[in-house]
């Protein structure tokens, strides 16, 4: 199989101009090592329940289930941008009730980010046909005029969870409620989910988890590049079957 491989046809029929693309520009980016320290997780009851019985909790896998992007535009410093970025971590949980017997239960971890990041600035706006603007007798519709915000793309990896604990007081405001966790999550997990289980002395659980992201804020743009015109492959399509007969 080693000449199945990616490999483009070659001729000297092939002429090099200068073409105009339409793609995104990257302004700005940047990348972080970040670690949140006591990360509250949200349990549904039956979660609360087995909290307030045992004293250790090991995390079996953590996953990003869902992400949110806020921008808004810097006071006083044109261009500039505030992204406020808050993952949703969804958390298999394992505890030991009794020896030899574990049980598992789910819960979500919110985390909070914010960067600042150049976006440039643009006083346009753009209008773009759609499929019906091909039709003969289209009825004429009115254009959703797009945003001229910039766009930010934000790269990441599943967090890393780098310690457990059980606290049995909560002193520090959290960043949010279990209202505020999607319905899309809350959902998949089952269950009705509270902030505290009820007791006069509320315990919660915390983890902390070291994340890895990549934050990159872009607009649309026009270059003028070299460009060659396509060119159809030499190599044939092969399916690599071993002892094929053909």
């Amino acid at each position: 199989m080693s000449d199945n491989r990616l490999s483009y046809g070659t001729s000297n029929n092939c002429q090099r101009e200068s073409v105009v693309i339409e793609t995104n520009r990257v302004l700005d980016s940047c990348r972080d090592r970040d670690c949140f320290e006591n990360a509250r997780v949200y349990l549904t009851d039956i979660g609360n329940d087995i909290i307030d019985r045992v004293g250790a909790v090991r995390v079996k896998k953590s996953c990003i289930s869902q992400a949110h992007i806020a921008i808004d535009p810097v006071q006083f410093n044109r261009g500039f941008y505030t992204v406020d970025i808050r993952f949703y971590v969804k958390l298999d949980l394992e505890v030991c009730t009794c020896p030899g017997r574990p049980q598992e239960f789910e819960g979500v971890a919110v985390l909070d980010k914010r960067v600042v990041l150049f976006g440039g600035e643009s006083n346009t706006k753009i209008f773009k046909s759609t499929s019906d603007s091909t039709e003969f007798c289209s009825v004429a519709e009115d254009v959703d005029c797009m945003n001229t915000s910039p766009t930010v793309t934000v790269e990441t990896v599943d967090p890393i969870v780098l310690g457990t604990k059980i606290i049995e007081k909560q002193n520090d405001p959290c960043c949010c409620c279990c209202c505020d966790i999607p319905e899309a999550i809350t959902s998949s997990l089952g269950g009705t989910f509270s902030d505290n289980h009820g007791n006069s002395t509320p315990r919660y659980l915390a983890v902390s988890l070291g994340l890895f992201s990549v934050v990159r804020m872009t607009r649309p743009a026009q270059f003028l590049i070299n460009a060659v015109e396509y060119n159809v492959p030499d190599k044939e399509c092969v399916a690599g079957v071993e002892n094929d007969p053909c």
